[in-house]
């Protein structure tokens, strides 16, 4: 069955293709386009559509327009150079909401082109008073162990940025580390970091006596935090692990729940999620009884996102994070922003 809406649009050298109109954007879980992508993405949206490349075979690419999309789902470790942008978003119509991901990994490294933490927190709680604490959720992603980084001592590092961040989002998000399942992420670990190594790698991947440990220390902060904010919770990210009695529950990213509450007057939102408008709840009508099946099947079978169209591209982020699966490497990701503009139809430039 299709899900998104077929069209037709003439590109920017006039031809006419045919392009499929999402009403979700993810943007991106493949690149981080908040921080290195803003002005392409703004030049595209005025343009009303771009071309997309699938990260297992780049030169296979497929149009995709904006006539339909109602939401953006923004992925960043950095959203400074989006924020002058938001409202155009704003004026546009169009909704958002970020998954922002603030880890400290400073002491080891592990995500070099970052700006300082003290500088990421000021723009998370900056972010969070323009557009609302709803709407920008915090994610520790993903959670490393080393000889020295146990632990305890992430629980120290989540609690100190937690206190700052508390009074500025709803959510916290984490999940554990998965080096093994993934080959770009060992060798990148391996080649750029002294850390890690052959023989240690498996150390930075919890195991569930870990795991648990982990949730009942972060069980004990959230305690404190639910004081200072009520909404506050905390959810895994395609986890399969249940730590339900911690108060830790299985989070959807792209969350149709979070976007009913968020976005209840979008009626095109509210007809594919299956909700009746916020006009119509007010007469009692209720929301509907059986809500489609819209669970990502794109994504890993512990993912519990609704679907969306994803506009990014592997090997496009330059905070190369040593864990990252979407990079490469380094040279490669170096080879491709060198040839990058704001003005092509896609993000790698590959038709």
């Amino acid at each position: 069955m299709k899900i998104w809406k077929e069209v037709l649009l003439t590109t920017d050298s006039g031809e006419t293709k045919t392009a499929i109109a999402p009403l979700i954007i993810s943007a991106s879980r493949s690149t981080d386009i908040p921080a290195f992508h803003s002005e392409w993405l703004i030049n595209r949206l005025k343009r009303g559509y771009i071309c997309w490349n699938n990260p297992f075979n780049p030169t296979n690419s497929r149009y995709i327009s904006f006539q339909e999309s109602r939401l953006f789902v923004f992925w960043t470790k950095n959203p400074k150079s989006l924020i002058p942008h938001l409202p155009f978003l704003d004026q546009s119509g169009k909704n958002y909401y970020f998954q922002y991901s603030l880890n400290n990994y400073e002491k080891e490294g592990f995500e070099p082109n970052l700006p300082p933490l003290e500088k990421r927190i000021e723009t998370f709680i900056s972010l969070s008073k323009l557009i609302g604490k709803e709407k920008v959720i915090w994610r520790f992603d993903p959670l490393l162990l080393t000889d020295q980084l146990t632990v305890k001592e992430l629980l120290i590092r989540i609690c100190e940025i937690g206190d700052q961040l508390v009074s500025h989002t709803d959510k916290l998000i984490f999940s554990f580390v998965d080096i093994l399942s993934y080959k770009k992420v060992k060798n990148n670990l391996i080649n750029e970091t002294t850390i890690f190594n052959q023989s240690n790698i498996q150390l930075a991947e919890f195991n569930d006596s870990q795991k648990y440990e982990f949730a009942n220390g972060i069980h004990v902060l959230l305690q404190k935090w639910l004081k200072i904010n009520p909404a506050f919770r905390i959810a895994t990210c395609a986890e399969d692990i249940d730590l339900e009695k911690y108060q830790i529950s299985h989070n959807k990213c792209i969350d149709d729940e979070l976007i009913a509450k968020l976005f209840s007057k979008d009626e095109k939102l509210m007809n594919f999620l299956g909700v009746k408008p916020a006009e119509q709840l007010l007469w009692g009508e209720g929301r509907r009884n059986k809500k489609p099946n819209l669970k990502d099947k794109g994504q890993r079978k512990a993912c519990c996102c609704v679907v969306s169209k994803d506009i990014g591209a592997y090997n496009t982020c330059n905070h190369l994070c040593v864990y990252c699966y979407a990079n490469t490497s380094p040279e490669v990701v170096k080879k491709n922003m060198e040839g990058l503009s704001p003005d092509s139809e896609s993000i790698l430039s590959i038709k």
